[in-house]
């Protein structure tokens, strides 16, 4: 089993891409002033920002909560309590996202809204490197983009093309509340990227998509949203038919 570990720069840009995700060419350029002013005003050092006890409290085995679920688009606190709970939390994050195929997984996608992601971009346990951001913040940008093909455990079985800077700086917490600051390219970008929309204000991947190709996963959205009403009894608490692109996150990855 691989250790859990803080983040070195050269250990993210030696993790290996997974066949899942193919890059394709970039098709627009991205507004970075847009991108930093909503990154860096998603985190605050108000004590109502951080996270109690109880709201890191959980119980084993965790489950990945999915659209629609409304924990999903929830605020998320800081952490700012860096002890033998929140390092269990990170281990039953990292068992979840393993059975569950997954690369990069975010706290609130167990059901926890709090600013924690555990992601390995190998996927597998024993290989790669297991890697633990608390309070993540995106410093700096490139204006070059690529598209990737996406997945998201939250929405199983739909892949789509989403559009993402190329690299990415940020500054960031350890397990241990060790701060630091890092630059990310390649497939750990993508992945801290997707992780870290599901961290700041409850942005989903479709958010980022293209009018076409979100059309073309529009009836999976809505086999989802049945799925949920089905289970929980429950009128979902949005729907893709209903859908307005929300404003804030139009500069992060798109034009």
């Amino acid at each position: 089993m691989a250790a859990r570990c803080s983040v070195s720069h050269n250990a993210l840009l030696s993790l290996l891409p997974r066949p899942m995700l193919s890059s394709r060419a970039p098709s627009r350029l991205l507004r970075p002033s847009k991108v930093l002013a909503m990154a860096r005003r998603g985190f605050s050092s108000q004590e109502d920002d951080f996270a109690s006890p109880d709201d890191l409290r959980f119980e084993p085995p965790l489950k990945i909560v999915e659209y629609p679920h409304p924990i999903l688009r929830a605020r998320n606190k800081g952490i700012n309590t860096f002890d033998e709970n929140l390092k269990k939390l990170a281990d039953e994050m990292f068992d979840v996202m393993y059975k569950t195929d997954g690369i990069g997984l975010s706290a609130p996608q167990v059901g926890i809204n709090v600013q924690l992601m555990v992601f390995n971009s190998a996927g597998e346990r024993g290989e790669g490197e297991e890697i633990i951001l608390v309070n993540p913040i995106v410093y700096r940008v490139s204006k070059k983009t690529v598209l990737f093909n996406e997945g998201c455990l939250s929405f199983p079985g739909i892949y789509a093309d989403v559009e993402r800077p190329a690299s990415i700086k940020i500054d960031a917490r350890d397990i241990t509340g060790g701060s630091f600051r890092v630059n990310l390219s390649g497939l750990p970008a993508r992945v801290f990227q997707h992780e870290f929309d599901h961290l700041q204000q409850g942005v989903l991947f479709f958010d980022r998509m293209t009018e076409e190709v979100l059309s073309s996963i529009r009836s999976q959205l809505k086999a989802l949203e049945v799925k949920y009403e089905s289970q929980t009894g429950l009128q979902s608490p949005e729907r893709i038919d209903d859908y307005k692109r929300r404003e804030e996150v139009a500069g992060f990855g798109r034009a």
